[in-house]
């Protein structure tokens, strides 16, 4: 594309055009061209046009020039709310919070948006204990919230799985007459499914008369998460016989519901329906739900037909989530297949390379460990901190793996040093071979005791009465070593404990997990 080509003379540069070449360069990255924009406005002589040069920064902003975008602030004299939050927007997608929070409190202009910029901000980074606190905050000055406000909490409440905020946030939506709004009701739903109330979900869903496809799409998603397959499926049914023509969310959101609840033969028919009778064209995330749906309950011959016949070529993750499959179910001939097709990849995320060593490890590769773990050094690969949150008497408490931050940290270690050494006699065994340091092996079991989700349920079962169902959220999958400690945990202390990890929930009752040990 040439703006000189597209802009014949001077005549046809008018403010309206300008706006549209700068949104546009903004949301295709194309730093190049928003910079012969920016040279028109000042050649033309609109420099001192406001919503123009708030969209030279916005356009710097989303090409991650913070620079540029900091440079064109400055040089306004009066900023009026629309800019500054369009400032504390670019420092937020350039992962400067602190800066974007300083701007928010140095600034004179605000109005409900400029909160809304910091809220988003906050949850688009996953700071979002920090979003509920600055909402709090924002109820507090008596600022009025709006729409966007209400979805963007509703979404950090979910995130955290913090029930009693998002009770109470629910509250304040239905005092200022907020349930009216689709988005807001769609909001509520996804948020209850996230903090482990699906049944609540489901309530509001049913109650609901103001309905779209994403409020249907909300639930499905939602009984998805929580391993409920057969209601999805009724759910999606019900949705097609009320009038509404599901989407590619919608369809990915069901075949995931199938493959977390093993069920393939209606998983396969409805991706048959997708493409045959909504003329729906697969996209890759699409057919990594049918590898996973596969793969996952040992089709592992039909998966790798799928895969081979597939229109397009499958990527890192698809082949990432080939191999652990392959890996859960021992089948070492696929397994030295997608470990190959994996590393021609050459993927950028830590996970594929834990598992590539762990995979190594089991087949005795030992050679194949080592530069795993040389790849993850020499790529400056950093994994991704594995934190677990878990909300008591309305306050979310946060661990990390490892983390000795908590003021309570050596309590609960006592804690859990007895509780594991009890479920030991019963027949936990402490699965060590998934530390892939080179330590030994009283090293390896202190290190997997102190997982984030182990140190979470030792808080909660500390300061909880017994019996208290027990929630924690884990910003990554919950790994096999605290999925089999949880289920002697639940069984011995006669808690239900649920588990929400990056994937989907894990309910334990009695010793047993809603995911029957596969997810």
């Amino acid at each position: 594309m040439s703006f000189p080509r597209l802009i014949q003379s001077s005549d046809e540069i008018t403010n309206y055009v300008l706006l549209a070449l700068l949104k546009g360069c903004g949301r295709l990255k194309a730093l190049r061209h928003g910079k012969c924009v920016h040279g028109m406005i000042l050649k033309h002589g609109f420099r001192s046009h406001l919503p123009i040069m708030t969209s030279v920064l916005d356009m710097y902003s989303n090409c991650f020039r913070l620079q540029e975008a900091r440079k064109i602030f400055l040089e306004i004299e009066r900023p009026d709310a629309i800019v500054i939050n369009g400032m504390i927007a670019a420092y937020f997608r350039c992962y400067r919070p602190s800066d974007a929070v300083g701007l928010f409190y140095d600034s004179p202009s605000k109005d409900v948006g400029t909160w809304n910029s910091v809220l988003s901000g906050l949850v688009r980074i996953s700071n979002n204990y920090e979003a509920l606190r600055f909402f709090k905050q924002m109820v507090c000055v008596g600022e009025k919230s709006d729409v966007i406000t209400l979805v963007t909490v509703l979404s950090a409440c979910g995130s955290l799985a913090a029930s009693c905020n998002a009770r109470q946030i629910h509250g304040i939506v239905v005092k200022h007459g907020h349930e009216k709004h689709i988005p807001v009701g769609n909001a509520i739903i996804d948020m209850y499914a996230k903090v482990g109330e699906i049944e609540d979900a489901y309530i509001y869903f049913k109650n609901t008369e103001l309905k779209n496809v994403i409020t249907w799409t909300s639930l499905i998603v939602g009984y998805g998460k929580h391993g409920l397959g057969i209601e999805a499926i009724a759910t999606f049914q019900q949705m097609v016989i009320a009038g509404f023509v599901p989407n590619k969310v919608t369809f990915v959101g069901i075949l995931s519901a199938c493959s977390h609840a093993g069920l393939v033969r209606q998983g396969l028919e409805i991706y048959r329906c997708m493409t045959e009778i909504y003329g729906i064209e697969p996209e890759m995330i699409h057919y990594g739900c049918v590898v996973d749906l596969l793969a996952r309950y040992g089709q592992l011959e039909e998966a790798w037909k799928f895969i081979t016949t597939m229109p397009v070529q499958p990527d890192s993750e698809m082949w990432t989530s080939f191999l652990s499959s392959c890996y859960f179910h021992k089948n070492k001939e696929f397994s030295k297949i997608a470990m190959e097709k994996l590393l021609e990849l050459n993927p950028e995320d830590a996970g594929s390379y834990v598992l590539l060593s762990n995979v190594c490890s089991w087949i005795g590769d030992l050679e194949g460990v080592a530069k795993a773990r040389r790849w993850i050094m020499n790529k400056g690969i950093v994994k991704t901190k594995a934190q677990t949150w878990i909300e008591i008497d309305r306050t979310v408490h946060g661990f990390e793996s490892g983390g000795r931050s908590h003021p309570n940290y050596d309590i609960i270690v006592k804690y859990l040093g007895d509780l594991l050494e009890r479920i030991k006699a019963v027949g936990y065994v402490p699965n060590i071979d998934i530390v892939v340091q080179n330590v030994d092996d009283n090293l390896k079991e202190e290190m997997i005791r102190n997982h984030s989700e182990k140190l979470a349920i030792g808080f909660g079962l500390i300061n909880t009465k017994p019996g208290t169902r027990i929630v924690i959220v884990k910003n990554l999958r919950v790994c096999s070593d605290c999925h089999a400690a949880i289920g002697f945990i639940s069984k011995m202390e006669g808690r239900e404990i649920v588990a929400r990890d990056s994937t989907r929930f894990h309910r334990f009752r009695d010793g047993k997990c809603s995911c029957r040990e596969h997810w």
